[in-house]
């Protein structure tokens, strides 16, 4: 039983990372994009933004509906960014009852 419990706690640590990851790509993606150092009609990059704009809709849009609208600038990531620390400090937190 307990290395089943550890290996949720990894597991989930580890799906909170990826996401954590994919988000800085993401970012760092959109800001390379708005200040025109990439551009979205290269095959590639075009690519790479749409498979990461994919990935991460699902978990931006439910955020975005509870944002109130703020125009251009966009909270959500900050909004998940938050929320992912939170759960990731909760499982450190709380390592003791997955066994470690």
């Amino acid at each position: 039983m307990r290395t089943e419990m550890q290996t949720l706690f990894d597991a989930l640590m580890l799906i909170l990372n990826i996401i954590w990851f994919v988000m800085i790509a993401h970012i760092i993606m959109s800001w390379l994009i708005n200040f025109q150092v990439l551009n979205l009609r290269q095959p590639l990059v075009w690519q790479l933004w749409n498979g990461l704009s994919r990935l991460l809709e699902p978990i931006y849009a439910p955020v975005r509906n509870m944002l109130p609208n703020t125009g251009g600038l966009d909270l959500a990531p900050l909004v998940v960014f938050v929320i992912i620390i939170i759960l990731q400090r909760l499982l450190i937190n709380n390592a003791a009852a997955f066994g470690y």
